[in-house]
């Protein structure tokens, strides 16, 4: 099932209205303690994120509606190296191998560009460093946009399907291509957002009671504006062990005292706001194409490098977005 919408009353979270995925039948369930573990909602940037499909952010769409405040949310984390153009992450663990970044020309821009550390520089500076290459017409032309070079071929096969084999079995299934003997498309892409449903430190939602958030979810503060590769898997070990004890906590301590008539209200208005998606007429465009020029707004103004002009422009996209959303029926 997906959650559709939170039961809440007077600042007490009572359980979610879900819809079934296979029947569309809509079911409330009631909760002593409700957690939101969606994951990031790096889909909202369309096909530029290495973000599983179903991360467009259903969980902070709960928070927001049932008025829990998002914390954060303009912290996003882009990956250097997203193969070009399924957006797949390519591991970092290539260049820490000692895989090359080229541009158009076949230059190692980032030996000038970072003499210290070149390729293994943190993953914000190398992102901004292939993006200036990019805005410096560097980049490889193709299809779906500009691109630049993973050259592993100097690894050798034996590396490759071994060491790296991951990213030897992407590049064969993804791409039809050997990283043996070709170059890898790359380009920055959204990977991991610092920002999410406001909690403490327990894993509380700031201003509703048995409502907690965990992992990408959650803006619980453990990263700043900027994880450091690896840090996820802390982030899953350490707040997973704490939030994980404290709703354990406040579910036993707790008692299931809601009235029925609450859910009820909750469900009846899910089932409104469904049939009315159901009952409006097409027109004016899907909800895919609304969503894909979401994702383009998105990539190209709010993404490695920002400018107030474009942000403002892309709010106005954006809105004019949300009021054709209004205009559109399902098909």
């Amino acid at each position: 099932v997906e959650a559709v919408s939170l039961v809440h009353e007077a600042g007490r979270c009572w359980g979610a209205v879900v819809r079934c995925l296979r029947t569309g039948a809509l079911a409330t369930w009631l909760a002593k303690s409700t957690v939101i573990a969606t994951g990031g909602h790096g889909r909202i940037y369309g096909r530029y994120t290495t973000n599983a499909i179903i991360n467009e952010g259903g969980g902070a769409v709960l928070a927001l509606d049932a008025g829990v405040p998002l914390g954060n949310m303009e912290a996003v984390q882009f990956h250097p190296t997203g193969l070009v153009p399924s957006g797949i992450l390519v591991t970092e663990g290539c260049r820490g191998d000692g895989g090359y970044l080229l541009n158009a020309k076949g230059e190692r821009f980032m030996v000038e560009a970072e003499p210290e550390k070149q390729e293994l520089a943190s993953r914000d500076v190398v992102s901004r460093h292939m993006m200036d290459q990019i805005k410096r017409g560097l980049g490889v032309e193709s299809a779906f946009g500009d691109h630049l070079w993973l050259d592993l071929r100097h690894l050798g096969e034996a590396h490759l399907r071994t060491k790296l084999r991951e990213v030897w079995e992407i590049c064969r299934d993804f791409n039809g291509s050997d990283p043996v003997k070709d170059l890898v498309p790359v380009r920055p892409i959204q990977h991991y957002s610092m920002g999410g449903v406001r909690v403490n430190k327990d894993g509380e939602a700031y201003g509703m009671r048995g409502l907690f958030a965990v992992g990408e979810a959650a803006c619980w503060d453990m990263h700043g504006f900027n994880r450091l590769g690896g840090n996820s898997l802390a982030e899953t070990v350490v707040a997973g062990r704490v939030v994980g004890e404290r709703v354990a906590r406040f579910t036993d301590e707790a008692s299931l005292s809601v009235d029925t008539r609450v859910a009820h209200a909750f469900h009846v208005e899910a089932s409104k706001r469904i049939q009315g998606w159901l009952d409006r007429p097409g027109g004016d465009g899907t909800v895919y194409q609304v969503r894909d020029r979401m994702g383009e707004v998105m990539n190209r103004k709010v993404g490695v490098f920002r400018e107030g002009r474009e942000l403002e422009t892309a709010v106005a996209e954006l809105e004019a977005e949300l009021a054709r959303i209004g205009r559109i029926g399902l098909r």
